[in-house]
């Protein structure tokens, strides 16, 4: 009998099946194989790489050139979790890049490979999940990173190690969350805005397969207390499900999440990686603006060039991406004045960025970074608007810290409310929930820069009577003004450090929840505050005006309401260092009005010798201010006091 010829195997190649002009850019997985698309206007040549042809590119892997500059292939039995790049034959080098659509990298640098994932690798449970009304929203924002986990000080946090705070942030009633940027850095350490792959999420992120065990019991512990189905090891072993997982048990714990995207620029660095999406195409030649992308422009890095229609679409994509992807509920938008004042084409790639993700999903809020600020950021489209919903805003920031400093000169030093009243709600913007308000940013209290509010309201000692109380003061005005408060990492529990994206001994102090009583007491003003906010709908709603400023006695008060319905409620903030007996407070309406809060109930939690109004007031005085009626009341030393209109009158 003879032999059997010897079976040699043919050879994949690329083909134009399963492409036409919907195919989306990237790699993408079909029921046999994987479309490719890629923009490269200015390339001889785009072939696919891999571990299925030995990383060779030879014309079997050729992509086929469209006339918009574009390049498709399809290539057959291509699966999850395959690793591939692009080989560009350029007209200035030949070599491999980085799919800049690449939902997932290697972890392994400075040239990780890209790796083929399926759109719907994990199984999400958020389908009965309502992203809150924006002008419900409080904010935490937060770096990844550095926020929580074992052995921080020399061990990245991970996305999962988040989880084990989502519980934590739900009980002190936050409701989003916005982790600083997630997407993949070549540096050991960052803040995030160093991007140099905008769609993979960050590889130091992850956990790996040794750490996996622990950390899915705690995960699916957390899910069927919830009423949710267990997830599987499998599931949780695909990196970039690990965020998917974070963002999923979120939602099940009533918490947003908003990510922070960088559309401004890239990473400086990426010049030094020759894989990178700088000078994609390999152009002949040094010019900047030769570099497909980008243009000669820099902020921190190369600035996109947005008078292309490619490059454009390409960050809109992103964000799209997100939403669908990932389930994101919203954008910050990193310095969307440097995208509007590097190019003519910035103020429509924000139009249509802002359509497409409305389009995508019309809960997802778009939060803008523009420095003036400027009201124009957040006007509809058809009005000339760059049609963001909010935009971050610093009149209560600037204004609370100065009076802070104000205030720290001593109980004799003249303090003025005018700025702060100025700030109360943003001068200029049509509904006021438009201004994101805070005291503390990444940007505020990162090391080397601005105080922390403990210790800024301690004059740098944070452990006296002053800096508890003048904190509680300058934060109860935070969280009932009008716009949506956001809060920095830390400044639920009385962080007194800057903060670092590395081990520099800045890390916050989760044990001083159990083990500082100063801590322990301010995370019990923080969270009774913050649960007062969301209790109280006029606290979130339009309805302000300030009813008493004294700056002799530093106290203000002011007035909210809902416009139209009423339930009013009355804010008095002292930073007098004595309590004041008797001082005549306008009210709106006679009647009773409840003692809703008094900070100084916090101070030596509870505090035995606190001073206030024994949980109410009868306000029976003739009118004042411009309102109907009127009282005295006592107003604790450094203190803010919340008064709500009884509903029984």
């Amino acid at each position: 009998m003879s032999a059997l010829p010897k079976l040699i195997p043919v050879p994949l190649s690329i083909t134009q099946q399963n492409i036409s002009d919907a195919t989306p850019m990237g790699a993408n997985l079909t029921a046999t194989g994987a479309t490719f698309r890629v923009w490269v206007p200015n390339a001889n040549g785009v072939y696919v790489i891999g571990e299925f042809n030995n990383w060779i590119p030879d014309d079997n892997y050729l992509l086929e050139s469209r006339p918009n500059g574009h390049w498709t292939g399809f290539l057959p039995q291509v699966k999850d979790g395959a690793m591939y790049k692009f080989w560009i034959d350029g007209k200035g080098t030949s070599g491999p890049k980085r799919d800049p659509y690449a939902r997932e990298l290697e972890p392994i640098w400075p040239n990780p490979a890209c790796i083929v994932r399926a759109a719907n690798t994990y199984p999400w449970q958020d389908w009965t999940w309502h992203t809150p009304a924006f002008n419900d929203l409080v904010i935490y924002q937060f770096h990844v990173g550095t926020f929580f986990g074992p052995d921080r000080g020399t061990r990245v946090a991970k996305f999962l190690d988040v989880i084990d705070r989502i519980e934590y942030l739900a009980d002190l009633g936050v409701n989003a969350i916005e982790p600083l940027p997630i997407v993949e850095y070549s540096t050991p350490h960052s803040m995030g805005y160093n991007g140099s792959d905008i769609f993979s999420p960050e590889t130091d992120y992850h956990v790996t397969d040794d750490e996996l065990d622990s950390y899915l019991t705690r995960i699916n512990q957390l899910l069927v207390s919830k009423g949710k189905a267990t997830i599987t090891r499998p599931v949780l072993a695909i990196p970039i499900n690990q965020l998917k997982v974070m963002i999923d048990v979120c939602h099940a714990c009533g918490i947003a999440v908003i990510l922070d995207v960088v559309y401004n620029h890239v990473s400086g660095d990426i010049r030094n990686q020759p894989e990178s999406i700088y000078f994609f195409d390999r152009s002949a030649g040094t010019d900047p603006n030769d570099s497909q992308y980008f243009t000669d422009q820099e902020h921190t890095g190369p600035i996109f060039a947005y008078w292309k229609q490619d490059v454009r679409q390409f960050l809109i994509d992103n964000a799209g991406f997100f939403v669908q992807e990932y389930h994101v509920d919203g954008f910050r938008y990193d310095q969307v004045t440097v995208i509007d004042q590097s190019s003519q084409s910035g103020w429509l790639f924000c139009q249509d960025l802002n359509s497409t993700v409305n389009a995508a999903d019309a809960a997802a809020i778009n939060i803008a970074e523009y420095w003036g600020p400027e009201p124009a950021v957040v006007r509809p489209r058809g009005d000339g608007g760059a049609g963001f919903n909010a935009e971050w805003h610093d009149g209560l920031r600037r204004t609370l810290r100065g009076i802070l400093g104000e205030a720290v000169a001593g109980r004799d030093a003249q303090i003025h409310w005018q700025p702060v009243v100025d700030q109360l709600r943003a001068p200029g913007f049509s509904d006021a929930w438009r201004a994101v308000q805070c005291l503390e940013d990444h940007d505020e209290v990162y090391g080397g820069r601005d105080p922390r509010i403990a210790s800024l309201a301690g004059g740098g000692n944070s452990r006296t009577w002053y800096a508890t109380s003048r904190s509680r003061t300058a934060t109860g005005i935070l969280l009932t003004a009008p716009g949506i408060p956001m809060l920095f990492m830390g400044e639920d529990f009385y962080e007194d450090k800057q903060w670092s994206d590395d081990d520099s001994g800045l890390l916050i102090y989760w044990d001083g929840l159990s083990t500082d009583r100063t801590m322990v007491d301010f995370h019990h003003f923080m969270r009774e505050l913050i649960w007062l906010r969301r209790k109280h709908p006029a606290l979130r709603s339009e309805g302000i005006a300030t009813v008493l400023m004294d700056n002799f006695n530093r106290v203000l008060a002011f007035q909210r309401w809902i416009p139209g319905v009423g339930r009013d409620v009355v804010v008095v903030a002292s930073l007098n260092e004595s309590t004041q007996y008797g001082y005549t407070i306008p009210f709106p309406a006679q009647g009773h009005w409840i003692e809703a809060f008094n900070s100084d109930v916090f101070e030596n939690w509870v505090n035995p010798e606190v001073a206030g109004n024994g949980g109410g007031i009868d306000a029976q005085g003739p009118p004042m201010n411009g309102l109907s009626a009127s009282q005295a009341i006592t107003i604790p030393a450094n203190s803010v006091l919340v008064f709500a209109r009884d509903q029984g009158d």
